[in-house]
C-alpha cells in the first residue's frame, strides 16, 4: 500500500529529500513520473491509463506536501521502512488504505521506475 500525507502535515519538508522515488511533492506543485526516475517514454499508471513520463499531472494536494501513489513504493528495494514516515516529526506519513499493494507489486513498481 502506498503512503499518504495527512492534513496534519506542518509543511516542514523533512520527507521530500528522503524519498528515493521522488514521489513527494510540495503542495500545489505538479508531479511527473520522470521526476527522479529513469522512466522515459510512456508509463502505465496504477489506474491502467498511460501517460508520457514527462507529462505534468495535477497536484494531489494544494496546502500540504503529498505523495504520488503511482511513484510510492514504500521504499521497497531501497530501505527497510518508508523513509518519509521515519523522519516525519508529526507522524502524518501513514499507509494509504486506497492503494492495497503487495511487497512483490511494490518491488515491481520500483524496478519499473528505476530500470
Amino acid at each position: 500500500m502506498a503512503i499518504k500525507i495527512t492534513d496534519e502535515c506542518i509543511n516542514c519538508g523533512a520527507c521530500e529529500p528522503e524519498c528515493p522515488n521522488t514521489a513527494i511533492y510540495e503542495g500545489g506543485v505538479e508531479w511527473k513520473v520522470a521526476d527522479g526516475t529513469t522512466v522515459r517514454g510512456d508509463y502505465t499508471l496504477m489506474d491502467g491509463s498511460t501517460t508520457a513520463a514527462n507529462a505534468p499531472h495535477d497536484p494531489i494536494a494544494v496546502d500540504t506536501y503529498y505523495i504520488s501513489p503511482d511513484k510510492c513504493t514504500e521504499c521497497q528495494g531501497f530501505h527497510e521502512e518508508p523513509q518519509c514516515a521515519a523522519v516525519c516529526p508529526v507522524d502524518c506519513c501513514v499507509p494509504d488504505e486506497m492503494y492495497q499493494e503487495t511487497v512483490e507489486s511494490l518491488l515491481e513498481k520500483q524496478s519499473k521506475l528505476h530500470a
